[in-house]
């Protein structure tokens, strides 16, 4: 399994795993899951901070993505090139990246976000 973490369940992986349903945290800590951050949640997280809109430290999180084992996903041509195919339903351009991410790489989107049911990606959730 290979799963791409939304934003907010990487916060939550990181500092709230309570928030997280148990089938969701025991597959963050199987070592034959692969398990990815996008440089688009780190985007989204150094954004968020700047307006005041999120307390956070994006360091520390930095140093704890490296500490837990996700591996990072970087934005490509061809994830930018899939939101072209993606319906507009929202305006949010960090969950469109992931999902447009999440279809490229073949991965499972982990989020509680229901907004992603507008795309075609597969979401792993409780």
């Amino acid at each position: 399994m290979k799963l791409l973490l939304d934003t907010h369940v990487l916060l939550w992986a990181l500092a709230e795993p309570q928030k997280l349903p148990a089938r969701v945290e025991a597959q963050l800590r199987n070592a034959d899951v692969a398990v990815y951050v996008s440089a688009v949640s780190t985007w989204e997280i150094a954004i968020k901070t700047a307006l005041g809109k999120l307390r956070a430290d994006l360091d520390e999180i930095l140093a704890a993505i490296g500490k837990v084992g996700f591996s990072e996903l970087p934005v490509t041509i061809r994830h930018t090139a899939e939101l072209r195919r993606l319906p507009h339903k929202h305006r949010d351009p960090f969950d469109r990246l992931l999902a447009a991410q999440a279809l490229c790489e073949g991965l499972a989107l982990v989020t509680h976000d229901e907004v992603f049911q507008d795309y075609p990606v597969s979401i792993f959730w409780a």
